[in-house]
């Protein structure tokens, strides 16, 4: 696919394939309201939306990017709702069947991360897991039920920390696929670092990227107790206030009766009476 690229921009990289292919082999854009976050370029809202997702939002702090996002979308004839901001700022109380994200993961010198230099794009603190572990921690906000969330990292940054995070904030989390990657210019650079903390084997020349898939997890809905019988007490007649000994008063139901038919009961009994004298 070709893209335009600004300079400051990411390009569409490995990583950047290995998610597209999976999303693809997967089949989970089809008809979907489909969230990239930190969009870079737009290749994976463009992917998305060539698979047939009902609409594509794509997100980046940088500026750079959301304008390259949106002449690619344009050059691609696809219909991008291109936003900047934060992570899932300006996406807030809006739900999305399937997130994907392509986020810095490359551990760096420092936690201090970049601003306006390209280096914002890979570099991710020491761990490599500044926006890792934000993006685990908030996605869940963002899915709808049964809400889908691909995200591609190294394992140099713990694609099993990533699954734990995942499953901490309540998602059903895994691994679902891997390919060797070797060494570009960035990890070139870095490479003595990483061999210094023992993240690198001396001779290793690539890297192993993966896709984390994470699921929401529907709650199911239990069913409401039966209903309890309402007790029901004596029926009496209480326009006298009469109250029977050992009857509890909460029991008792109250029974207005005509008056009209009360005098042919009173009649009926003298008449009782009469017969009986």
């Amino acid at each position: 696919m070709d893209l335009i690229r600004l300079p400051g921009t990411y390009p569409a990289q490995g990583d950047t394939r290995l998610l597209a292919d999976t999303l693809r082999e997967r089949a989970l854009a089809p008809a979907r309201r489909v969230l990239d976050v930190g969009t870079g370029g737009g290749a994976l809202a463009l992917a998305a939306a060539a698979e047939g997702a009902a609409s594509v939002t794509a997100v980046d702090l940088s500026r750079r990017s959301v304008v390259t996002a949106k002449l690619n979308g344009l050059l691609h004839h696809a219909h991008l709702d291109v936003r900047r901001g934060d992570l899932f700022e300006p996406v807030a109380g809006e739900r999305f069947d399937l997130v994907l994200a392509n986020p810095p993961y490359v551990p760096a010198a420092t936690d201090a991360l970049p601003r306006h230099r390209s280096a914002r794009c890979w570099d991710a603190g020491v761990d490599g897991r500044a926006l890792l572990d934000r993006l685990c921690a908030g996605v869940g906000d963002v899915l709808a039920e049964d809400g889908v969330l691909l995200l591609t990292q190294s394992v140099l940054a713990d694609e099993q920390l990533t699954v734990r995070r995942l499953q901490e904030a309540g998602l059903q989390a895994e691994v679902v696929a891997r390919r060797p990657e070797p060494f570009g210019p960035v990890m070139r650079r870095r490479a003595a670092l990483l061999r210094e903390r023992g993240l690198l084997p001396p001779d290793a020349d690539h890297e192993e990227l993966v896709v984390v898939e994470a699921r929401a997890v529907a709650v199911p809905v239990a069913d409401p107790p039966p209903a309890t019988p309402a007790r029901r007490g004596p029926v009496l007649d209480l326009r006298d206030g009469h109250r029977p000994v050992g009857v509890d008063p909460a029991l008792v139901n109250p029974v207005l009766v005509d008056p009209a038919l009360d005098e042919e009961r009173r009649d009926a009994s003298r008449r009782e009476a009469g017969r009986a004298r």
